[in-house]
């Protein structure tokens, strides 16, 4: 008997001795619903969001699984969290609190991440984010809605000529500035009436809309204003109907970049160069602005590049997404298994740790 726990002991000095030094063996067990991994969760969400520039803001849905482990300095938190597209742009400024989800009848889009945090002196820092995102398949919303459409190619020549159609009408009506696509964020085909559903942002240039000539010529102003944009293009003998409304969203400044030690240090200097003033708040345009029905001439411009959705693998720009220069891969250590055979089972109910709970649907 002494032998074996000798040996014991022996074999756990060894375990502990082939860990990397500074790292620690200690891990914590934590409920995916425990209010500390849903804080975690959530500031992932809105680092998430505050990285992505195309498609849409996310919402937490669902933790999937969460491992705390020790570190030297703090607490390592490594989640995985499925999240749900909204109705809000990610240039849209709305508290995401105030955003919509998009419902499974208007073919909702899952992100799937897997994200890192560092817990220090009670506060959570992001260290690393991976993500991807799909939209719910044709069979599942076939399921909920017969005649729901479906999400439709981004570079389908139908939903680039309603996008420019939509776009020429806004300006068209519009008494500020001259507004240019930024992108082509979503897009339906609905079959009856025949229609095309699209949705895309836009930013305003130093062009009055009412006095432009050549529109290559426009330029985007240094205070982005960007806006977002819903029409539908409806198919006519004919003609065609255009009706299209844009929320304009307010300015945003410009990013002053620290500058070198130097004779011209403390001149904070701008990243976009600088170009003609923005007109004055009279001539921008309203918040809201609906336009239609317009009939307007097709047009066979060729499509650009997109894809059906903007996918959250590609949307990252900044330090700490998966496409990060570093290239740190993301390996999740197994939780330790520890029995208590002699330990008899707390009363009350039963909880199953992970995964949490479902906030709005799963697809």
């Amino acid at each position: 008997m002494k032998s074996f726990v000798l040996l014991f002991c022996l074999a756990q000095l060894c375990h502990c001795l082939s860990l990397p030094n500074g790292l620690s063996p200690a891990y914590r067990q934590l409920n995916c619903d425990d209010p500390e991994t849903e804080q975690a969760a959530l500031l992932a969400v809105d680092y998430i969001n505050s990285h992505i520039h195309q498609g849409y803001k996310h919402v937490l849905n669902q933790i999937d699984k969460v491992q705390v482990w020790a570190q030297p300095t703090g607490e390592s938190f490594k989640l995985e969290i499925d999240t749900l597209e909204t109705t809000c742009h990610a240039l849209d400024p709305t508290p995401l609190a105030n955003c919509s989800v998009r419902q499974l009848t208007q073919h909702a889009v899952e992100g799937d991440c897997d994200v890192r945090l560092l817990k220090q002196n009670g506060q959570f820092s992001v260290s690393f984010v991976k993500c991807k995102s799909s939209p719910d398949s044709a069979e599942d919303v076939r399921k909920v809605c017969l005649d729901c459409p479906l999400l439709a190619p981004l570079n389908d020549t139908r939903v680039v000529h309603a996008v420019e159609a939509a776009l020429a009408a806004f300006n068209a009506q519009n008494n500020g500035s001259y507004f240019q696509l930024v992108e082509i964020s979503r897009a339906q085909l609905v079959p009856l009436p025949v229609s095309v559903h699209v949705e895309f942002a836009v930013a305003a240039t130093d062009c009055v809309a009412k006095e432009v000539i050549d529109p290559a010529k426009c330029n985007l102003l240094a205070e982005k204003q960007y806006g977002f944009c819903k029409a539908t293009l409806t198919e006519k003998v004919g003609g065609e109907d255009v009706a299209v409304t844009c929320t304009v969203f307010q300015t945003q400044p410009v990013v002053l970049l620290p500058q070198p030690d130097g004779p011209d240090v403390g001149v904070p200097g701008p990243v976009a160069d600088a170009v003609t003033p923005a007109p004055s708040p009279a001539d921008l345009p309203v918040a809201s602005l609906v336009v239609g029905p317009v009939v307007v001439a097709a047009s066979q411009l060729p499509p650009p590049v997109h894809r059906a959705h903007y996918d959250l693998r590609h949307a990252f720009a900044g330090v700490g997404s998966g496409e990060s220069a570093s290239g740190e891969a993301f390996h999740v250590e197994k939780p330790p298994k520890v029995a208590h055979p002699n330990t008899a089972a707390a009363a009350g109910p039963v909880v199953r740790p992970c995964p949490g709970r479902i906030r709005y649907f799963k697809i």
